[in-house]
């Protein structure tokens, strides 16, 4: 894709005028870093980091129907969300593969949105938008290019946020979100996050992004607060094995086998992909998506081979050096069998085989506040 034709958030001058080298990603011209990813990476873990996350999309859907399209949409019981909660997802095809993971607010008694990939807006749209054509009384609403977002993640992160914001943010608990004002600009406050930890997202109008970009940097100056590029987020999210849609997950994949079997509700009723999960839950998973240590010292790559005594046994999905863990880690799919942890793997790099065990996760041991 040409720099001509790739998108650009809010915050793109902010990101320039900082000295973000620019790439493009899901379509979009994004920093990928500032002042390095190893640094920026431990600002988060150790103070407070600023995540420009407009790219993604939100999708809006209201009416007697809503509930009713998002069951029929939603691998997980969108039934269970009270007004004021959050709830992860994934959107399957009819074999049970993935379009795309999201997460589900419920903003009123028959109100929702679903916040989804960037790269997978206009899929997604498509795909809700079409498979809910039989929905009575389900409007919906694609408010992606009208809405800015950005994530606060980090120890000191409550505490910045609740200096600018009108409303107690130490009363939002985990997947929980409340509506009030930050830095003057008003923002939906929502508690998920995709570091491993505590932090906020805030979703504002696009034209106040930047209000609120500053008033986060400026009032989070003596926390060492910093904006934070896609490869320390990128870094952040592996040391918690969070799925990466386009590298870990994907349109091949189904959930059972990438460890979101949880969000996989088929008591609820009917959902699109339901019977072919089921199936494969009945056969078994042939793979398993798995956290890896590399005991050679070399970085697993996506893409790389995993091999068991010579045998091609499965492939890296994600992987880097983790500068919380200092170890190189990454997340592949195993064959079923050889996919316990403590088993001995090797990866093959450059034609030359390394070797890896399968170990625990999360890598990093996550600090969210889950109470609330």
């Amino acid at each position: 894709m040409n720099a001509a034709s790739l998108k650009r958030t809010p915050l793109y001058h902010e990101h320039v005028a900082a000295g973000a080298r620019m790439v493009p990603f899901g379509g979009w011209e994004m920093p990928v870093q500032y002042t390095g990813i190893v640094e920026e990476h431990r600002t988060t873990r150790g103070a407070v980091g600023l995540f420009d996350v407009s790219h993604m999309g939100e999708f809006e859907v209201e009416g007697p129907g809503a509930l009713a399209a998002l069951q029929h949409l939603s691998t997980n019981d969108v039934a269970s969300l009270q007004v004021g909660h959050i709830q992860y997802s994934v959107l399957c095809y009819d074999t049970g593969t993935l379009v795309d993971d999201l997460t589900v607010y419920r903003v009123g008694d028959e109100r929702y949105m679903i916040t989804v990939n960037a790269g997978n807006i206009d899929k997604d749209w498509a795909h809700v938008t079409k498979s809910t054509e039989h929905v009575e009384n389900a409007r919906w609403r694609n408010a992606s290019e009208g809405t800015g977002l950005i994530a606060v993640q980090g120890p000191k992160a409550e505490a910045l946020v609740g200096r600018l914001a009108d409303h107690d943010v130490t009363t939002i608990g985990y997947y929980r979100f409340a509506r009030g004002s930050v830095g003057g600009v008003p923002a939906l406050i929502s508690r998920t996050g995709y570091t491993g930890e505590d932090g906020f997202e805030l979703y504002a109008a696009a034209d106040r992004t930047r209000q609120l970009w500053k008033a986060l940097l400026d009032a989070g100056r003596a926390d060492g607060v910093a904006p934070i590029g896609l490869g320390a987020r990128d870094t952040l999210r592996l040391e918690m094995k969070y799925a990466l849609y386009g590298n870990d997950i994907d349109e091949t994949t189904n959930p059972l086998e990438a460890g979101l079997g949880w969000v996989v509700k088929p008591a609820k009723g009917e959902f699109i992909g339901r019977e072919a999960l089921e199936k494969v839950r009945a056969e078994g998973v042939r793979r398993r998506l798995v956290g890896i240590e590399m005991i050679d010292k070399a970085v697993a790559r996506h893409g790389y081979p995993v091999k068991n005594d010579g045998r091609a046994v499965g492939i890296v999905t994600s992987g880097s050096y983790g500068p919380s863990v200092d170890k190189y880690i990454g997340i592949a799919y195993v064959e079923t069998a050889l996919a316990a942890v403590g088993a001995a793997l090797e990866v093959e790099i450059r034609g030359q085989d390394k070797a890896a065990r399968i170990v625990r996760t999360p890598f990093y041991p996550s600090r969210v506040k889950k109470a609330g």
